[in-house]
């Protein structure tokens, strides 16, 4: 079991200063918006993965006209009690601590308080291009499997060290070229599979939820598309180099991967309504919720922005219903609507705690 206790924030964007303790089941961020209800679910995303959602600049992130933002949190995990501190200076490193002790890396960070955030922003995931779809999953897996995360840095600086040679004027070395592209196939080898397994397991939950969210009446696939799956990429590089080097930049490899995303047999970006798109991607994200509770061992905090736009009466009532059942833990929701909230707490008969936000101020 795992949940947040305790959170105080200061400068935390448009936060002056709050001392908030949430309920281990729901807990509602209720306001107009821009009262700041998102920054609130953006600093609990904070906490799990030392960086913003809406703004990876940190120093962007200290409230207008003040020097520094703070946060301090208190989670409950496997019985016991982490405590979490970071905070921001301007010109200065940026501090962060489990327990009064500083990490010497951000990554060894990431996985030890999962979370899953669902947000307007996800629709890109659907109408944005495979950018967004590899974040994704570089994202789930990054948080269970931490040689996943040292392979993609790895291979991103491969592929970075490749495209400078493509671009220069001079014909670029071939023995370099050897080099970087053997290590971009060495890692990119690691990447893909681990994407591959990812996606096949990941599958069968996705369509239960879908299922389970739409009532049964249509039927979506996913598939992982990937070039690893043509054959070796050191050899797929090496043909494609003449042409790389017409265009400046690799054609192929891990950071062209993508997955396929169908509604009914065609492709959802063209075939589904706005309630269907917004449906296939809480069935996204409720998936990757069930796989970080089984690699992390505890239920992850579900953070969910401005969940219920665009979705009808009974998709919303179906989801509250999963969220509120069994495998679910810590629930964060922002709403405009306070006799809306009051009714989908009322149907859940789940412990809750409601705050109100307005221009910064939460009570």
């Amino acid at each position: 079991m795992m949940y947040l206790e305790h959170l105080s924030l200061m400068n935390y964007r448009n936060i002056a200063e709050c001392d908030l303790r949430f309920s281990p089941k729901f807990n509602c961020f209720l306001g107009n918006n821009g009262m700041g209800k998102t920054n609130l679910l953006d600093a609990v995303y904070y906490l799990s993965f030392t960086k913003s959602h809406l703004n990876p600049v940190d120093s962007q992130l200290i409230r207008y006209g003040e020097e520094f933002f703070m946060m301090q949190a208190e989670y409950v995990r496997h019985g016991g009690r982490e405590e979490i501190f970071a905070s921001v200076k301007r010109r200065a490193k940026k501090v962060f601590k489990r327990n009064k002790v500083s990490y010497e890396r951000m990554s060894d960070h990431i996985g030890l308080l999962p979370a899953v955030l669902v947000s307007p922003s996800d629709s890109e995931l659907i109408e944005e291009g495979s950018d967004g779809r590899r974040r994704f999953l570089d994202t789930v897996i990054s948080q269970y499997d931490r040689m996943y995360i040292n392979a993609l840095a790895m291979y991103n600086k491969a592929l970075a060290e490749r495209n400078a040679l493509l671009k220069q004027e001079a014909e670029p070395d071939a023995a370099m070229m050897d080099v970087y592209e053997g290590q971009m196939a060495y890692y990119g080898d690691y990447i893909c599979r681990r994407r591959s397994e990812f996606v096949a397991g990941f599958i069968p939950e996705f369509q239960r939820f879908y299922t389970a969210i739409s009532g049964g009446t249509e039927s979506v696939e996913l598939s992982y598309v990937s070039h690893w799956q043509r054959g070796d990429l050191a050899q797929l590089l090496a043909e494609c180099r003449m042409r790389d080097r017409i265009l400046g930049y690799s054609t192929r490899g891990a950071h062209k991967d993508d997955m396929e995303m169908l509604l009914d047999g065609y492709p959802i970006k063209r075939a589904g309504s706005q309630g269907q798109c917004k449906s296939y991607i809480v069935a996204l994200k409720f998936a990757q919720y069930a796989c970080l509770r089984r690699t992390a061992g505890v239920e992850p905090l579900l953070l969910l922005d401005d969940l219920f736009d665009k979705l009808d009466a009974a998709r919303v009532k179906r989801i509250m219903e999963i969220v509120a059942g069994e495998g679910f833990g810590q629930v964060f929701i922002t709403d405009t609507n306070r006799e809306h909230t009051d009714a989908l707490l009322a149907q859940t008969g789940a412990e809750s705690r409601i705050f109100h936000v307005e221009n910064g101020h939460v009570i």
